[in-house]
């Protein structure tokens, strides 16, 4: 857990932090929490401003941008989720509580990198502004999903060559951008590592 924790409502202004309207080209805004299109079918950040994440994964996120674009011209990331207050993600293990759907969660109590503005959930947009293909649905939490799982995925024909190969495309560029992927969700991205973010940094509230 950081050394401090600070309010959402206090980030306005707050060196560390920047607003992701802030970030560059090649990177599309698609909060899907501060919307009801998400796993709960409802606003989970109603009346917070989300819209933020820590200077590094920001920076980070560009990277992975620009790298995208250099490689693939015409794709882009689009950003479904960036800091989620730990007061969101208390309320989303309780409600997950008792569900298998709950090991899709980081403990509260250990802290999601999330509500510290460094992990980020992204997918890739194609020249045309579609989303690609990646095998199974954002928040989709079902062994589809589990990256670690592309090979077997792909040899028992539950997942094509082309949506092992887009999670790849997303993988490769996050990782230009100094982000490390989990082995359960392929939307998600820390940056750097995970436990020196809960020592070091504020928790978001």
């Amino acid at each position: 857990m950081g050394v401090t924790s600070w309010r959402v409502e206090d980030l306005a202004g707050h060196p560390d932090f920047r607003r992701i309207e802030t970030l560059g080209e090649g990177i599309e805004l698609d909060l899907r929490y501060a919307t009801p299109h998400n796993f709960a079918g409802r606003v989970l950040y109603d009346g917070l401003d989300c819209a933020w994440l820590r200077r590094e994964a920001a920076a980070g996120l560009e990277q992975a941008a620009r790298w995208l674009a250099e490689q693939r011209p015409g794709w882009r990331l689009r950003l479904l989720d960036a800091l989620r207050p730990h007061r969101v993600q208390v309320a989303l293990w309780a409600q997950l509580a008792g569900t298998p759907e709950q090991a899709y969660l980081a403990d509260p109590a250990r802290g999601s990198i999330h509500s510290f503005g460094m992990a980020v959930d992204v997918t890739l947009l194609d020249p045309q502004g579609r989303e690609a293909d990646m095998g199974s649905g954002f928040d989709e939490m079902s062994l589809l999903s589990h990256p670690a799982l592309n090979d077997e995925h792909l040899a028992l024909g539950a997942l094509s060559a082309a949506q092992v190969t887009a999670r790849g495309w997303l993988h490769a560029a996050m990782a230009r951008g100094g982000f490390r992927g989990i082995p359960t969700e392929w939307w998600h991205f820390d940056h750097g590592d995970r436990e020196r973010v809960r020592r070091e940094f504020p928790r978001v509230d």
